[in-house]
Protein backbone atom coordinates (compact mmCIF):
# COMPACT_ATOMS: atom_id res chain seq x y z
CA UNK A 1 0.00 0.00 0.00
CA UNK A 2 2.82 2.34 0.64
CA UNK A 3 4.77 1.87 -2.60
CA UNK A 4 1.19 2.57 -4.31
CA UNK A 5 1.24 5.94 -2.18
CA UNK A 6 4.13 7.05 -3.05
CA UNK A 7 3.97 6.34 -6.87
CA UNK A 8 0.30 8.41 -6.26
CA UNK A 9 2.49 11.13 -4.78
CA UNK A 10 4.96 11.53 -6.94
CA UNK A 11 2.68 11.72 -9.93
CA UNK A 12 1.47 14.80 -7.68
CA UNK A 13 4.37 16.06 -7.59
CA UNK A 14 5.14 16.32 -11.45
CA UNK A 15 1.86 17.76 -11.93
CA UNK A 16 2.48 20.25 -9.11
CA UNK A 17 5.49 21.12 -10.60
CA UNK A 18 4.19 21.66 -14.45
CA UNK A 19 0.85 23.81 -12.85
CA UNK A 20 3.51 26.23 -11.11
CA UNK A 21 5.43 26.27 -13.85
CA UNK A 22 2.83 27.16 -16.49
CA UNK A 23 1.68 30.27 -14.30
CA UNK A 24 2.62 33.67 -15.21
CA UNK A 25 4.68 35.44 -13.62
CA UNK A 26 5.39 39.09 -13.18
CA UNK A 27 8.10 38.69 -15.47
CA UNK A 28 6.66 36.13 -18.30
CA UNK A 29 8.10 33.16 -16.77
CA UNK A 30 7.17 29.83 -19.11
CA UNK A 31 3.78 31.61 -19.40
CA UNK A 32 4.27 34.37 -21.62
CA UNK A 33 2.84 32.89 -24.51
CA UNK A 34 0.70 36.06 -25.64
CA UNK A 35 -2.71 35.77 -26.08
CA UNK A 36 -3.22 32.42 -28.16
CA UNK A 37 -5.37 29.94 -26.41
CA UNK A 38 -8.59 28.35 -25.85
CA UNK A 39 -9.04 30.32 -22.86
CA UNK A 40 -8.65 33.99 -21.97
CA UNK A 41 -5.45 34.87 -19.41
CA UNK A 42 -7.84 35.77 -16.65
CA UNK A 43 -9.82 31.89 -17.09
CA UNK A 44 -6.36 30.80 -17.48
CA UNK A 45 -5.24 32.46 -14.19
CA UNK A 46 -7.70 31.37 -12.35
CA UNK A 47 -7.75 27.38 -13.53
CA UNK A 48 -4.22 27.39 -13.05
CA UNK A 49 -4.64 28.52 -9.43
CA UNK A 50 -7.34 26.20 -8.75
CA UNK A 51 -5.32 23.42 -9.99
CA UNK A 52 -2.40 23.93 -7.74
CA UNK A 53 -4.54 24.84 -4.81
CA UNK A 54 -5.92 21.07 -4.99
CA UNK A 55 -2.74 19.37 -6.08
CA UNK A 56 -0.97 21.09 -2.98
CA UNK A 57 -3.97 19.69 -0.75
CA UNK A 58 -3.54 16.12 -2.23
CA UNK A 59 0.15 16.58 -2.02
CA UNK A 60 0.08 17.56 1.86
CA UNK A 61 -2.77 14.41 2.91
CA UNK A 62 -0.19 12.30 0.50
CA UNK A 63 2.68 13.26 2.96
CA UNK A 64 0.37 12.94 6.10
CA UNK A 65 -0.57 9.41 5.44
CA UNK A 66 3.27 8.50 4.14
CA UNK A 67 4.38 9.47 7.57
CA UNK A 68 1.74 7.33 9.27
CA UNK A 69 2.62 4.60 7.66
CA UNK A 70 6.57 5.28 8.53
CA UNK A 71 5.20 5.69 12.19
CA UNK A 72 2.97 2.53 12.78
CA UNK A 73 5.23 0.23 13.54
CA UNK A 74 7.50 1.87 15.16
CA UNK A 75 8.25 0.84 19.08
CA UNK A 76 10.63 2.40 21.65
CA UNK A 77 13.98 0.66 21.82
CA UNK A 78 15.94 0.30 25.23
CA UNK A 79 19.19 1.57 24.64
CA UNK A 80 20.80 -0.56 26.96
CA UNK A 81 18.64 -3.16 26.22
CA UNK A 82 19.77 -7.01 25.56
CA UNK A 83 17.52 -9.03 26.69
CA UNK A 84 18.18 -11.30 30.02
CA UNK A 85 17.16 -14.32 28.16
CA UNK A 86 20.15 -14.51 25.77
CA UNK A 87 23.34 -16.03 26.65
CA UNK A 88 26.31 -13.51 26.67
CA UNK A 89 29.13 -13.84 24.36
CA UNK A 90 32.63 -15.32 26.32
CA UNK A 91 30.32 -16.85 29.00
CA UNK A 92 29.15 -13.70 30.93
CA UNK A 93 26.41 -13.86 33.09
CA UNK A 94 23.68 -11.85 31.98
CA UNK A 95 23.27 -8.08 33.33
CA UNK A 96 19.58 -7.57 35.51
CA UNK A 97 17.84 -4.09 34.18
CA UNK A 98 18.73 -1.25 37.13
CA UNK A 99 15.93 -0.36 39.47
CA UNK A 100 17.14 3.15 40.41
CA UNK A 101 20.14 4.72 39.50
CA UNK A 102 21.61 5.74 35.89
CA UNK A 103 24.22 4.14 33.25
CA UNK A 104 27.26 4.79 35.73
CA UNK A 105 25.41 2.02 38.89
CA UNK A 106 24.67 0.24 36.07
CA UNK A 107 28.40 0.10 35.04
CA UNK A 108 29.60 -0.23 38.30
CA UNK A 109 27.35 -3.05 39.13
CA UNK A 110 28.64 -5.05 36.37
CA UNK A 111 31.46 -4.77 37.10
CA UNK A 112 31.43 -5.75 40.67
CA UNK A 113 29.49 -8.94 39.43
CA UNK A 114 32.66 -9.86 37.29
CA UNK A 115 34.98 -9.20 39.85
CA UNK A 116 38.71 -9.21 39.17
CA UNK A 117 39.12 -11.98 36.19
CA UNK A 118 40.90 -10.94 32.90
CA UNK A 119 43.01 -7.26 32.72
CA UNK A 120 42.01 -4.86 34.05
CA UNK A 121 42.10 -0.96 33.66
CA UNK A 122 44.06 1.03 36.28
CA UNK A 123 41.94 2.74 39.17
CA UNK A 124 42.58 6.00 39.93
CA UNK A 125 42.34 6.35 44.23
Amino acid sequence: MQTVIIVVHLMIVSVLIGAVLLQKSEGGGLGMGGGAGFMSSRGTANLLTRTTAILAGIFFVTSMTLAWLAGVDRKPASILGAPTTQSQPGGATPVAPPTSGGVLDTLKKVDEQQGQSGPQAPRSQ
